[in-house]
Parts: structure tokens; C-alpha cells; sequence
């Protein structure tokens, strides 16, 4: 017998599912556009993950596997229809995948009925979260993910092991496991994004070099490194492309976000910086490019943040943090970003390529100083009196 308050909570579930986004009319930057609702939280997980619905083994229809926030989630699009695989944090702090699917890429997402139950390949992986979905040139979806692990070698119950977990794909429902990634002098691994192209004819991957599982330690950015088999990945040398930098956004640590836009101008790179605070690490999101013939090459390192958490943005589980590990470009130019706020729901914001190489291309660079940066800017002032006095 099905518990009668299941039908109530799915008709209340299914007003939030029917619901149309929209576009805050109270953001203005000219890049991109955000939106009123999130498009994934907790609220969206199927109830029958959740409850027990027979009245006979859960009369007082109690929460059996709570949902804690839904998040991180790489992001494609197949067959004329927007795809998430989305961060799921259970109440019991374990992490796992699933699918939500919409239409138009801004509402109405809604899970599959099962999330995505991975090969049990890796007996010691406690915890797996943020997956970044390629679709590579060789045929298969795959998506590359932080596998998480005890530390053995510590006393410390916290003191944990990243990896880069990497399973492949063609429907996003049957998934092939494949042995985590190996970096030859990176003791661990988090933020691995797959480039969509073979570059010298061998698999590239942009990683995060890090001494151990918080702290980069002598880890300088965002690596890329070639690997000759996917099926038994290994990465001998690491080049760093953007690089973290004194008093900037990337001072403590930066990290590949989603896969890597192909522009004609150069390949895109949406990544996320954090700096330290009195108030603890922030997390923000921001923009640069490198080269179309050598993907390690920055060529272009706009000036500051391109996303920062704003008001209720800013309160989560972890808070004043902003996160991406997916974005989908349409064949008509159209850009769909997709990002988390404080390890709690998911957004997106929405532009064009031709406005992210505007962004990119012509944004002035950090000059580093402060007293510079007061320069560049009077500059631009200046311009613009000049302008506004019809000179």
C-alpha cells in the first residue's frame, strides 16, 4: 500500500519541476546572464530515492535516505536534449552521480528514475564527486572525477587520497570503468579535465599537480600533460598553463573547470580560483584562453573574476564559493554555464561565444600592482570623459 503522503509531496514536487526560469533583471554585466531559480537542489531528487513509500514498513512515512544538496555537474548535450551529471550528496556525506535532463537548458531538469551506479573497480575509494564530461573526437563520452580515498599512511581519521577516476560512455546509462589517471610526480590529483581533441596525436588532460589532498603545496596551476592510452592513462610531465599568482584570485589555488571551449580565437577555459579570507577560502570562477595549435599556451588571462557568488548564492554548506565543472555549447553559438554556489545547489548563467571572446580577448590583463591598477583604470576613465565630452 503506498503511503498516501507520497501523492502530496509529489504534487508539491511537481510544481517546482514545471516551474520556468527566468532571467534576473537585477544582474547587468554585459557578459552573460543569470537566472532567478537554480536549476538543480535537493528539492529536485526523486522522492522514491528518498522515502520508503509502503505504509506498512513506514507508517509515519519517515526519511529513509535523505538528500543533503545537489551540485558540481558536468554537463552535455546530445540529441537535442541538455544533460547533467550531477554531484548528489547524501545525508550520509557520501557523493554520487546522476542524470538530469531538460529541453532548454535553463528549467524543467528532472532526474532519471536510477543515479549511476560506477563499476566497483577501486576497492579503497570511500568517495567519488564532480564529474567533467568529454565528448572526444574518438567516439566516447568520458567523464573524469575526483576518486577519494583514506590516507593510510596517516593517523589523521581526515587525511584523505585524490585521484582522477575515469569511466566512458556513449549513452550516458552503460559506463566502462577505466583505471584512475597516473601523474608520475604529482602525488595527488583533483580538477581533471579530458580535452576533447587528440593534441600529437595522443590524449591531453589539464590537471592540478597538489602535494596532498587540500594543500597544492609546490603545485604552481592549472597542469597539462599527454597521455598515450586512455585505457591506462599516464601522465610522465606536467607543463603549467595558468598559473597561481601572489594577491590574485588564484593566490591559494586554481583549477580546470569545464571542458574547454573551441573558439576561433582559441580555446576557452572557464576555470575556478581561490584566495584565502578571514572568513575562510573563496571560491570564484574566471576566464582565460590558450592556443588553438597548443593547448598549454595562454595566450589571453582577462583581468579578475568572470562569476563570485551574490546573496543567497553565498550561503551553503560551504560558504561564499562558486564552482564549475560543465558547460555546453549549442551549434548556434549559444553558451550554457553551469555552476554551484556554496556545495548546495546548481546555476547557470548564460552567454554567447562570440561575447565570451569579446570578454576574453579585449578585458585588460592584471597588471599585478595596485598602483598600476588604479593606472589602467584611469585610463579607461579618461577615455570615456573624452567620449562623454564629445571629444
Amino acid at each position: 500500500m503506498i503511503h498516501e503522503k507520497y501523492y502530496e509531496l509529489k504534487e508539491e514536487q511537481e510544481k517546482l519541476l514545471s516551474r520556468k526560469n527566468k532571467v534576473d533583471e537585477s544582474f547587468y554585466n554585459g557578459i552573460y546572464d543569470r537566472y532567478v531559480y537554480p536549476v538543480l537542489t535537493r528539492e529536485h531528487a526523486p522522492i522514491i530515492w528518498q522515502y520508503d513509500l509502503d505504509k506498512r514498513t513506514n507508517p509515519f512515512f519517515e526519511e529513509r535516505l535523505g538528500i543533503n544538496c545537489v551540485f558540481n555537474s558536468g554537463a552535455i548535450y546530445l540529441n537535442g536534449k541538455f544533460y547533467l551529471v550531477a554531484r548528489v550528496e547524501g545525508n550520509d556525506r557520501k557523493s554520487f552521480f546522476a542524470v538530469a535532463e531538460s529541453d532548454n537548458g535553463i528549467d524543467n531538469f528532472r532526474f532519471w528514475d536510477y543515479p549511476i551506479l560506477l563499476p566497483d573497480t577501486c576497492p579503497e575509494e570511500t568517495n567519488v564527486y564532480d564529474m567533467r564530461l568529454t565528448q572526444h573526437e574518438d567516439g566516447y563520452i568520458y567523464g573524469v572525477f575526483c576518486s577519494e580515498s583514506k590516507d593510510k599512511n596517516s593517523s589523521d581519521l581526515s587525511a584523505a587520497v585524490a585521484a582522477a577516476g575515469i569511466v566512458r560512455t556513449k549513452d550516458l546509462k552503460r559506463w566502462e570503468r577505466l583505471p584512475n589517471l597516473k601523474t608520475l610526480h604529482s602525488p595527488q590529483q583533483r580538477n581533471v579535465v579530458l580535452h576533447p581533441e587528440f593534441v600529437n596525436g595522443k590524449y591531453a588532460f589539464y590537471t592540478r599537480p597538489m602535494d596532498d589532498f587540500i594543500d597544492t603545496g609546490s603545485g604552481g596551476g592549472i597542469g597539462f600533460g599527454l597521455c598515450e592510452d586512455i585505457t591506462n592513462a599516464v601522465i610522465d610531465e606536467e607543463i603549467i598553463t595558468s598559473k597561481r599568482k601572489y594577491h590574485t584570485l588564484t593566490e591559494v589555488k586554481n583549477g580546470a573547470g569545464a571542458v574547454p571551449i573551441k573558439t576561433p580565437m582559441g580555446w576557452i577555459h572557464i576555470a575556478h580560483g581561490v584566495r584565502n579570507t578571514a572568513a575562510g577560502l573563496r571560491y570564484v570562477i574566471y576566464v582565460f584562453a590558450t592556443a588553438l595549435d597548443n593547448p598549454a599556451k595562454v595566450i589571453a588571462e582577462p583581468s579578475g573574476l568572470f562569476i563570485a557568488p551574490r546573496g543567497e548564492e553565498r550561503v551553503g554548506d560551504v560558504s561564499n564559493v562558486v564552482f564549475t565543472n560543465g558547460a555546453i555549447t549549442t551549434e548556434d553559438g549559444k553558451v550554457y554555464i553551469y555552476y554551484a554556489s556554496s556545495d548546495t545547489r546548481l546555476h547557470v548563467a548564460t552567454t554567447t561565444v562570440e561575447k565570451l571572446m569579446n570578454y576574453c580577448f579585449h578585458t585588460p590583463e592584471d597588471p599585478l600592482r595596485s598602483v598600476e591598477c588604479v593606472a589602467q583604470r584611469c585610463e579607461l576613465i579618461e577615455k570615456n570623459l573624452a567620449l562623454l565630452a564629445g571629444k
